[in-house]
C-alpha cells in the first residue's frame, strides 16, 4: 500500500484520505485495489510498529506523552479485538494499516490522527512485512529442527541396517539406512542456514524512511529499530521502501527446502511400493483406493512432492513482479504478500507432514538387505581389492571386475557365489581372501572415510548431528 495510492472517494469511512479526489472509484477499482483480505495477517506487526513509532515520536517531542499513551492503550484494545475475533475488517478501508488506524481513531480520537506523523504507508508496510517474514523464518527453523530430530532418531536406530545405494535409480553400492537418512539431515540443515542467513539480512528497520525521501521531523530511527528487535535502521530511504529482497530470499530458501522435501517424498513413495518394500507407513499417513481394496497409497508423501511446485512458483512469481520496477514504491508490490503467506502455510504443512511420516515409518531391514544382495553391489569392492592387494591399476581392475560380473550373470549367481577357479580364470592372482570383501556387510564396514557409510562412521555422524543441529 502506498500513501500515493489514494482511492477516488471521500465517504465518512475514508476521510483520512484528504480532499484530493472528488469522485468515487469504480467498483472494479475497489476490488483490484483492496488488500485487507490477505494483509490482515500483518495485524500484530502493524500494531507493534505503530506502538514503537508513537513511543519514539513522544520521546522526540513530536507528539505529547499523553497522546502516545492514548495511542498505546488504544492499539492494545485494537489487538484485543483482533485476537478475540470481534474486530470488523472493512474492505472500504483497503488494508490493515487503515483498518487499524480507523478503529484507533474511533477509540481515542485526535491522538490517533497524530500517529501517522513522520511515516508513510510505504515504510509502514515495509516494516510490517519484514517483521512478519522474520517471524516466518524463525518458525521454519523450528519446524525443520523437529524434522531433523525425527530423522536423527530413526538413523540412530538403523546405523547397521544395510540397503542398496542408488545412482541413476540403479542399485550401485551397499549403504546403511541410517547413512541415507542423515543425508537429508544435512540438506535440511543447509535449509535452516539459508533461512537464518535471510533473516540476518532482512533485520534492518525501514520505519522512518517515509514515502521515499525520509522526513523533516527529528525522529530517532535507531530507537524504533531497537524497539522492534532490528539490528539497525536501513541506510537508504529509497531502498528501504522499495526493497523486497527479504521476501525473495525467504522464498528462495523455501523453494530449495521444498525441493529437498520433494526428493525425500519421492523416495518414500518408492520405498512404500511393493517393488521395494523398504518401509511401511501406517493408516495415519496413507489412504485407500475407491476401487482396489488392496491398495494403501502414500498420499501424504505424494502431496508433499506436489506442493513443492507451489513454493517454486511463488518465487518465480515475485521475481517477475519485481524485475521491472523503478525506484521507489509501486503498487505492484502489493502482490508481494500473498505468495509469501501461501508459501509459509504450504511449507509449514509439508515440513510437519514429513516429520510425521518419519516418526510413523516402520523400516523393513530384511527387504532392504535382500535388495542389496541383488545387482552385484560389491563389484567396486572387488575392484578395490585388486588395486589394494594385487597393486593393479584401477582401470585394469575395473576391466577384470566387469568380466567377473559377466561370469556371475551367466551363472545366475552373485559375485560372492562365484567359484574361486572361475575368478582365477579371469585373474590368476586372485586368492580366497577375495570372499572376505564381497559381502554387503563387509562392503559397508570398509567405507570408513569421513562422511562414509560404515556403521562406525554413521554412529559418529549421528552424535555429531545431534550436537550441530539439535
Amino acid at each position: 500500500m502506498s500513501a500515493d495510492q489514494t482511492p477516488t472517494t471521500q465517504p465518512a469511512s475514508s476521510q483520512m484520505w484528504g480532499g484530493r479526489f472528488a469522485r468515487g472509484p469504480a467498483a472494479i477499482m475497489e476490488k483490484i485495489n483492496v488488500s485487507i483480505g490477505f494483509d490482515k495477517r500483518l495485524a500484530d506487526q502493524d500494531i507493534a510498529g505503530s506502538k514503537a513509532h508513537a513511543a519514539m515520536l513522544a520521546a522526540q517531542g513530536i507528539i505529547t506523552a499523553d497522546d502516545a499513551l492514548a495511542i498505546r492503550d488504544g492499539l492494545d484494545r485494537v489487538k484485543q479485538e483482533i485476537d478475540a475475533g470481534t474486530f470488523q475488517f472493512k474492505t472500504e478501508l483497503e488494508d490493515i494499516h487503515m483498518n487499524v488506524e480507523a478503529r484507533l481513531t474511533e477509540l481515542v480520537g485526535d491522538p490517533a490522527k497524530r500517529l501517522h506523523t513522520a511515516r508513510s504507508r510505504n515504510d509502514q508496510v515495509a516494516t510490517d512485512f519484514r517483521l512478519w517474514v522474520r517471524d516466518a523464518a524463525d518458525r521454519m527453523d523450528a519446524g525443520l529442527t523437529a524434522l531433523q530430530a525425527a530423522l536423527i532418531t530413526l538413523a540412530e536406530a538403523h546405523t547397521d541396517t544395510v540397503m542398496p545405494g542408488f545412482t541413476h535409480l540403479q542399485a550401485a553400492q551397499p549403504v546403511t539406512f541410517g547413512h541415507h537418512l542423515l543425508a537429508y539431515v544435512e540438506m535440511f540443515g543447509r535449509d535452516r542456514g539459508r533461512f537464518r542467513d535471510a533473516r540476518a539480512r532482512m533485520n534492518e528497520c525501514p520505519l522512518g524512511s517515509a514515502a521515499l525521501a525520509g522526513t523533516p521531523f527529528p525522529i530517532d530511527r535507531h530507537a524504533t529499530a531497537a524497539a522492534l528487535g532490528f539490528d539497525r535502521p536501513t541506510a537508504n530511504s529509497l531502498d528501504a521502501v522499495s526493497d523486497r529482497d527479504f521476501a525473495l530470499e525467504y522464498l528462495a530458501a523455501a523453494a530449495i527446502c521444498a525441493t529437498h522435501l520433494s526428493r525425500f517424498a519421492e523416495e518414500i513413495v518408492l520405498w512404500c511400493s511393493d517393488q521395494f518394500r523398504f518401509i511401511r507407513l501406517s493408516d495415519a499417513f496413507t489412504t485407500g483406493s475407491s476401487i482396489m481394496p488392496q491398495k494403501k497409497n502414500p498420499d501424504a508423501a505424494e502431496l508433499v512432492r506436489a506442493k513443492s511446485g507451489r513454493v517454486i512458483g511463488a518465487l518465480s512469481g515475485l521475481l517477475v513482479v519485481m524485475k521491472g520496477l523503478p525506484l521507489a514504491y509501486s503498487k505492484d508490490m502489493q502482490e508481494d504478500k500473498e505468495p509469501v503467506f501461501e508459501t509459509d502455510d504450504t511449507l509449514a504443512l509439508c515440513v510437519a507432514a514429513m516429520e510425521g511420516m518419519v516418526r510413523d515409518m516402520t523400516p523393513n531391514p530384511a527387504s532392504m538387505r535382500a535388495a542389496a544382495e541383488r545387482g552385484f553391489l560389491t563389484a567396486t569392492d572387488l575392484a578395490d581389492w585388486l588395486v589394494r592387494v594385487l597393486k593393479m591399476p584401477f582401470r585394469d581392475a575395473h576391466h577384470v571386475t566387469g568380466r567377473a560380473v559377466k561370469a556371475a550373470e551367466e551363472r545366475g549367481t552373485g559375485l560372492s557365489d562365484l567359484p574361486l577357479d572361475v575368478l582365477q580364470a579371469i585373474e590368476p592372482r586372485i586368492t580366497a581372501d577375495i570372499f572376505g570383501v564381497l559381502t554387503v556387510e563387509s562392503s559397508v564396514a570398509s567405507r570408513l572415510s569421513f562422511g562414509g557409510t560404515a556403521p562406525e562412521r554413521v554412529r559418529g555422524a549421528v552424535q555429531a548431528a545431534k550436537e550441530r543441529f539439535l
